[in-house]
C-alpha cells in the first residue's frame, strides 16, 4: 500500500458504508467516498480537508464508474482498498419477482460490483498491490423465503470474489468476502424494495418473511460501527481472511448450513459416487 493508503468506498451515505467511511478517516486513511447523491457526504469530507473526497457513482452507470475512479485517481494517485459496499435488498417470492425488479438488483448488486473492480483493477495490477473488500452477506451463504433474488446476487458475488481471489493472489491482490448477519442498517427498512405483487399461496412462507424482514428493522443485534471495525481491521491484518462473518446470528447459521451440507451429502454418497465408470473402465 502506500504511505497513507487510499480507500474508495461505494455506497457510503449510509450503513456499512458511512461506518466504513468515518473509521477509515479517522485513523488518518484518504478516502474516495462516492454515492448516487454525494451531497450527502459533504459534512465528513470538510471535517477531513485534504484526506476525504466525495464523488457521484451509480454502479449501475459505466460512465460514472469510470468519471469517479478517474477523479480518484487524479486526487490521490491510487487505490489501495477498494470497498464495494452499494446494495441493497428485495422482497418477493420467486414467482412474484417483477423482471424490471429482478434486473434492477442484479445490476446493483452483482454487475454494478463488477463494473467498479474492473474499472479499479488495472492501477492495483500496475503497482502489484491492492485489498478487494467484497461486501456479502449471510444470505451468500444460506437463503430464505422472500428473499431468492437478493440470495441470487450473494451468492453470485460469493462464487465471483473467490474465483478474482485465485487470480489475482499472484497478483499481490487481495480479496475479503464480507458476510454480514442482522445489522442496524437501512437495509430492511427504508433501503428495501419490494415486488407489489403478493400472491396468496405464500402466505405462510414468502408472505410470512417479508413482515417478519420488514418488522424487524431496527431491532437487529449487530453494530455497524463495530462491523466497520472488524472489517478494517480485517484488511489490516498481515493475512486477511478470504471470508469475514459477522455477527453471532451470522456465525450460527453458517455453521449449521455446513451442518446441513455434509448431511446431505453424506445421506446420498452412494449415489453420488454411482455416477463415475466403474474402476476398471476409466
Amino acid at each position: 500500500m502506500s504511505i497513507t493508503p487510499v480507500w474508495f468506498v461505494t455506497g457510503a451515505s449510509a450503513g456499512f458504508g458511512l461506518q466504513i467511511a468515518k473509521l477509515v478517516l479517522e485513523r488518518g486513511y484518504r478516502a474516495v467516498l462516492t454515492a448516487r447523491d454525494p451531497s450527502r457526504l459533504a459534512n465528513i469530507v470538510e471535517q477531513h480537508p485534504g484526506r476525504a473526497i466525495a464523488l457521484e457513482l451509480d454502479v449501475t452507470s459505466k460512465p460514472t464508474i469510470r468519471s469517479a475512479v478517474k477523479k480518484a485517481l487524479q486526487s490521490f494517485g491510487g487505490i489501495d482498498v477498494l470497498v464495494n459496499n452499494a446494495g441493497y435488498g428485495y422482497l418477493a417470492a420467486i414467482e412474484e419477482g417483477e423482471d424490471d425488479g429482478i434486473r434492477k438488483q442484479f445490476d446493483t448488486n452483482l454487475f454494478g460490483l463488477v463494473d467498479v473492480t474492473k474499472e479499479v483493477l488495472p492501477g492495483m495490477r500496475a503497482r502489484k498491490n491492492g485489498t478487494i473488500v467484497n461486501m456479502s452477506s449471510l444470505g451468500g451463504l444460506v437463503a430464505f423465503a422472500a428473499t431468492g433474488y437478493y440470495h441470487a446476487t450473494k451468492f453470485a458475488v460469493e462464487a465471483i470474489s473467490e474465483s478474482l481471489a485465485q487470480e489475482v493472489a499472484p497478483l499481490g491482490i487481495k480479496v475479503i468476502i464480507v458476510e454480514p448477519g442482522a445489522f442496524r442498517t437501512n437495509w430492511a427498512g427504508s433501503s428495501m424494495e419490494e415486488s407489489p405483487v403478493v400472491i396468496a399461496d405464500y402466505a405462510e412462507t414468502a408472505g410470512k418473511r417479508r413482515e417478519s424482514t420488514k418488522a424487524g428493522s431496527g431491532k437487529q443485534p449487530g453494530d455497524p460501527a463495530r462491523a466497520a471495525l472488524a472489517i478494517l481491521n480485517a484488511v489490516e491484518a498481515d493475512e486477511p481472511p478470504l471470508r469475514l462473518l459477522l455477527g453471532e446470528p451470522a456465525l450460527g447459521l453458517a455453521l449449521k448450513r455446513l451442518e446441513f451440507l455434509k448431511n446431505n451429502f453424506d445421506q446420498w454418497r452412494e449415489a453420488t459416487l454411482s455416477a463415475d465408470f466403474p474402476e476398471a473402465e476409466r
